[in-house]
């Protein structure tokens, strides 16, 4: 019986580690493939303070791995200098170079960067390959959530290109091959409103997850009156209306602090939109194209958000009223891994097939609401701050999420550009309430009739 036992253990390690190695590769793989599609002189470019160079997001993950998971089993650095060069914001790893100035970085070269990665993925893979069972359950949290972190580098090397494209008076498409004249645009549907019950529910990771950040927990209840949401998110349609009636400058509809935002920045329109013609001309990873109106609303500050809820004589949720709309919800919509695959332009030098942006689009009537995974990240009312009963973990790893819970809202559900395996109904989102450069849109909440 006791070698029975011990077999089934051995093989339940030989299973888990080999589920563990092929996460890894395949994380570290769709990496390099998105990459590929750059040149070196694309991957250099830093258009704002708020973004990175795609090279300095490939050396950052790889990093990651190295600091947390090589360093601590007595694996050698590759070079000693880098930590300085690609440490984010870990205070306790000691000095790095300044945020605004990752352009800046011309040394190490893209293919540099690529052999760093190519290096630390060989030691990683060798060391999950030979440890001690015990010591691949000590390094399993870490390295999960190494995975999980390079997930979340993915979706911002896609967003931060995004931005850098639309500096340029080219208009180059990342997306070399794609469609540019967008589909035909169709009417929005009717906002139809879905009801929940009010009450104490419980909200956050339960702990069953196969992996969860630490700032979705611990589970714990909440209040809440009942309410309705919108069953799908707000449309390019309604966007347009809001524009067309004078919504950017009507400052009932804005919350103070963004009303000055737009008025002394002159914004009209969404991040990449004018409305030209009746018409929503937009940039986009395949170029310029014009915005179907039955296809959602995106890269909306917090601000614009929540002015747009207004107009339409609604609210935005909390995060407590998405995640019990969301919880017992499987994760559709509308990811990174969904998109159509087209041939990489000719400056790749590896990786044959790439995800193609795709209009996120809303799925067919329902009487639930939709949408509530991918297509589009959702603004919530909601501040991100710790949940009752919140420790960050000890060490460097606790500066992770912990320390930016201030001035910032909370965004539920991922969106076209995210990995889908990274969302779960738990799944916190958060930045400063006027970014735009985001996959960002919103979905209307309201109190239910009583």
């Amino acid at each position: 019986m006791r070698a029975a036992r011990a077999q089934g253990a051995d093989r339940m390690s030989h299973d888990a580690r080999k589920a563990l190695l092929e996460l890894f590769t395949e994380t570290r793989d769709r990496t390099e493939s998105l990459s590929v599609r750059l040149s070196a002189e694309d991957q250099q470019l830093q258009s704002m303070p708020d973004a990175s160079p795609t090279k300095w997001h490939r050396a950052h993950t790889t990093w990651f791995f190295e600091t947390f998971v090589l360093e601590p089993a007595g694996v050698d650095v590759v070079d000693a200098r880098y930590g300085a060069l690609f440490n984010s914001y870990y205070e306790a790893k000691g000095p790095r170079h300044a945020r605004p100035k990752r352009g800046l970085l011309s040394r190490p070269s893209a293919a540099e960067v690529g052999e760093y990665r190519r290096l630390v993925d060989a030691r990683t893979k060798k060391l999950l390959a030979e440890a001690r069972t015990d010591d691949l359950e000590r390094m399993r949290p870490v390295v999960e959530l190494g995975i999980a972190h390079e997930e979340q580098h993915q979706e911002l090397i896609l967003t931060d290109i995004l931005h850098a494209f639309s500096e340029s008076p080219l208009r180059p498409s990342f997306l070399g091959g794609a469609d540019k004249t967008g589909r035909a645009s169709g009417r929005p549907e009717p906002m139809r409103f879905v009801g929940f019950e009010g009450g104490l529910h419980a909200i956050g990771a339960s702990g069953t997850e196969s992996f969860a950040f630490d700032n979705e927990g611990p589970r714990h209840k909440e209040w809440v009156e009942p309410f309705e949401l919108g069953d799908r998110l707000v449309t390019v349609g309604e966007l347009k209306a809001f524009i067309r009636e004078g919504g950017y400058d009507t400052a009932s509809l804005w919350l103070s602090e963004g009303f000055e935002l737009i008025r002394t920045q002159g914004i009209k329109a969404p991040l990449y939109a004018t409305l030209e013609d009746g018409q929503l001309q937009t940039f986009t990873l395949a170029g310029p194209r014009i915005a179907a109106d039955d296809e959602p609303a995106t890269h909306l500050s917090y601000y614009e958000a929540d002015a747009i809820a207004r107009f339409l004589g609604a609210r935005l949720p909390t995060e407590t009223e998405w995640e019990i709309a969301a919880s017992n919800d499987p994760v559709g919509g509308t990811f990174l891994d969904d998109m159509t695959l087209r041939p990489a332009p000719v400056q790749a030098t590896s990786a044959s097939a790439e995800p193609v942006e795709r209009s996120a689009l809303h799925a067919p009537p329902s009487p639930r609401a939709r949408q509530l995974f991918g297509d589009a990240w959702e603004w919530t009312r909601s501040s991100y701050e710790p949940y009752a009963g919140y420790r960050a973990p000890p060490g460097a790893l606790g500066e992770y999420n912990g320390k930016f819970m201030v001035n910032q809202r909370v965004l539920r559900g991922g969106s076209c550009l995210t990995p889908r395996r990274h969302i779960r109904a738990s799944y916190r989102n958060f930045w400063p309430a006027p970014t735009r450069f985001q996959m960002t849109g919103l979905r209307l909440a309201r109190e239910a009739p009583r």
